[in-house]
């Protein structure tokens, strides 16, 4: 690591940073891997005949081995925390270690770091054995890009295939909790409240239209408010007409993935329902099929905009932004042109990806540049040249 003396320039301390996040890094997996053997040495097993007291205490999810309740606070301590914050630590890497083996040899090798390994065994704690196993064999090329709500879909995907009782009964709660709030109670000085609720998606998805149909109305009528404020109008004006405005027929806009069972995947939420559900949203409404697209074929159109063929078949090459780390979803991006249009880039597959607005920035105005060395990775250079590879199992810095 450097001196600290020689950190007079941008780029010195970029590379301290990197140095000193990789002995960072280094420290929290030895110290995961402590905490897994710390488990083996006070396994069920290391309980003697006189420790009467002492009893056998479940720390992961279902089929991992137990231990010894006592030797919790001993290491809970060692490492700083509470009795029940070391408890969930030791926990966690036990989940991982014995029920998650995929991501267990990527943390070992050092391609997912500790933090994110916890987070995953977190989510797979409640499931059973064989539920926790389908997520670890489905997150493992992505995990290190995982986002939360990503890893919430493939762990609720696993309880309602290997749990589906508890699955229903969630499901069930979870409808039990649908709500709508105004609170006119707590009313700012400003005059403004909060609105806060639960919906059914379809509901949700009606809802949404309808208010950024509304704001835009605002905005081609002259509205120079910003989105956000028009957005609030828009509702207000869906209230005050809902008494004279026709009701119209539902239309539902779904992108369906299916492996021929009873389950499906909705592509724009990209959430995991039954059939059957899907079903329920889409009585009375209006269903309207789309062309299947090969992913593989090459498409290409004459000028700057994408065909919506196009466009289409890009997002759906790569489901979020393609800047490292990023998981904002690509149906919310910008489609951008690798080599730029101007600079002679064609309008085609191999030439469009998607950018978030805030990376789009980072490529045109902060200095960033990026190439596709491959249908679905990407190259990532730095203002001051650092390099990340993007390639979907995990992001590298070079």
């Amino acid at each position: 690591m450097a001196a600290t003396t020689d950190l007079d320039t941008a780029g010195a301390v970029l590379a301290a940073v990197c140095d000193q996040k990789s002995a960072e890094d280094a420290a929290a997996l030895e110290q995961f891997k402590l905490a897994v053997d710390w488990a083996a040495m006070h396994s069920v097993d290391s309980i003697g005949p006189a420790a009467v007291w002492e009893g056998e205490l479940p720390i992961a999810g279902d089929g991992a081995p137990l231990v010894a309740e006592f030797c919790v606070a001993e290491f809970a301590l060692a490492i700083g925390k509470s009795t029940d914050a070391g408890r969930a630590y030791l926990g966690e890497a036990v989940e991982v270690r014995y029920r998650l083996p995929k991501t267990w040899a990527l943390v070992v090798a050092g391609k997912l770091p500790v933090w994110k390994a916890r987070q995953i065994a977190k989510a797979t704690l409640s499931l059973p054995m064989d539920g926790a196993g389908f997520v670890d064999i489905h997150i493992a090329p992505t995990a290190a890009r995982l986002s939360y709500a990503q890893l919430e879909r493939v762990v609720e995907e696993a309880r309602v295939r290997f749990d589906p009782v508890e699955a229903e009964a969630r499901r069930q709660a979870a409808a039990d909790g649908r709500c709508f709030d105004v609170d006119t109670h707590q009313v700012s000085f400003d005059g403004t409240v909060d609105v806060r609720g639960t919906l059914d998606l379809a509901d949700a998805l009606d809802l949404d239209d309808a208010i950024t149909t509304g704001a835009q109305r605002l905005a081609d009528l002259g509205c120079e408010e910003s989105l956000d404020v028009r957005r609030s109008m828009a509702a207000g004006d869906l209230a005050r007409h809902q008494g004279t405005l026709e009701v119209p027929r539902r239309q539902v806009v779904m992108n369906v993935h299916t492996d021929g069972g009873p389950f499906a995947k909705l592509e724009n939420t990209r959430s995991f329902h039954s059939m059957d559900q899907v079903r329920d949203w889409c009585q009375g409404a209006s269903v309207h099929t789309r062309q299947v697209i090969d992913l593989n074929e090459h498409r290409w159109n004459q000028g700057h905009d994408p065909t919506p063929l196009l466009r289409e078949q890009v997002m759906l090459t790569h489901p979020t932004c393609v800047f490292t780390h990023c998981t904002r979803p690509s149906r919310s991006c910008d489609g951008d042109h690798i080599i730029d249009y101007d600079s002679g880039g064609p309008t085609c597959s191999c030439n469009l990806a998607p950018l978030c607005r805030h990376h789009h920035r980072y490529k045109n105005h902060g200095g960033w540049t990026y190439e596709r060395i491959a249908p679905r990775i990407f190259k990532w250079t730095s203002p001051l040249g650092h390099v990340y590879i993007n390639d979907l199992t995990h992001q590298r810095h070079i």
